[in-house]
């Protein structure tokens, strides 16, 4: 029998030790490359056009599941399987609506993850037996359009109205909403909410409405003063999963209102603003999510800030100022 090649791609090191060990018990199967982030698997594996890539989700750089749509483009005859720490039906079905054949829980690996090779490499789908009973397939129709807007506000009364309708038409509607503002606007916010008829204090109690402060959200995002790409999707991934579970609706969405980016403008670190941006779009493909950024006009400082502002646009569907 002819030699598999095969493409690892995981940030931690213990883990591509880990599945190298459980590819032993197949001498045909040959590990013949190893990326730690996103970036690096999509290099690899338009290079090496390897039979077979075994991809986390939870990349530096890039999240496994873009860096599978772009290995799909790249090399469309290499069999992706995800092996993974995130089990959310959600996250589960993207994976799969990649062109992936598997999905593997890390926590079932010891069980699942050697007859989820065998079974791809005969041309079989195989998803974890906890995750067992639940379509996959055919999932790009079911997600509606995303929303992503930008709000740029003169003053805290344009700040305030945006948000409070963004947020009660979605409480309103049986969904839910994180919110992630100041100190200085929250008391603000939460009275605007109150006169939009919004029960505040129930919906925070059932978890529809999330309150975080930037500062501390931003703070866990970091690493070394630089925003980490996994953390912001790690974490948001956490929240929208909590607040859609909380969610009354039928078929729930979860807003996001967001001062962080304009903080990050603020603060002079527009290419982490950017960065948060892009990471808010790749959540919106797996999740059914929409979006509200909110920048404060006042620290925009004319035409030396063309540039980033036109990079800013370039990540929302719609652009309102005020």
């Amino acid at each position: 029998m002819s030699s598999i090649r095969i493409l690892i791609a995981d940030d931690y090191k213990d883990w591509r030790r880990q599945v190298l060990l459980l590819f032993q018990a197949q001498p045909e199967w040959q590990v013949t490359a190893e990326a730690a982030d996103g970036l690096e698997a999509i290099q690899k594996a338009e290079e090496l056009k390897p039979d077979l890539i075994v991809l986390d989700i939870g990349l530096p750089k890039l999240n496994g599941i873009e860096a599978a749509r772009q290995i799909r483009q790249l090399s469309p005859s290499s069999r992706i399987v995800f092996l993974s720490q995130n089990k959310d039906l959600d996250v589960v079905r993207a994976a799969m609506g990649t062109g992936a054949q598997g999905y593997v829980y890390k926590t079932d690996a010891p069980s699942d993850f050697l007859p989820a090779i065998e079974a791809v490499l005969r041309g079989k789908q195989f998803v974890s037996s906890s995750l067992k009973g639940y379509e996959f397939t055919d999932t790009s129709t079911e997600k509606s359009p995303h929303r992503h807007e930008a709000l740029f506000y003169s003053d805290d009364t344009v700040f305030l109205d945006g948000f409070a309708l963004f947020i009660a038409a979605a409480l309103n509607a049986g969904n839910a909403a994180i919110v992630l503002v100041t100190k200085s606007h929250r008391d603000s916010l939460l009275q605007r909410l109150k006169a939009e008829s919004v029960h505040v204090d129930g919906a925070i109690q059932q978890g529809t409405l999330i309150l975080l402060d930037v500062a501390d959200t931003l703070a866990t995002l970091m690493v070394d003063g630089l925003l980490d790409p996994v953390r912001v999707f790690e974490g948001f991934s956490g929240l929208i999963q909590t607040a859609s579970k909380a969610a009354k609706a039928e078929h729930p969405r979860v807003v996001i209102c967001c001062e962080c980016k304009g903080s990050l403008w603020a603060e002079g670190k527009t290419d982490a603003a950017i960065l948060l941006e892009q990471g808010c779009n790749e959540l919106a493909k797996i999740y059914e999510v929409d979006l509200l950024c909110a920048y404060p006009l006042s620290a925009f400082h004319g035409d030396e800030d063309e540039l980033v502002l036109q990079s800013i646009y370039a990540e929302h569907s719609g652009v309102h100022s005020q």
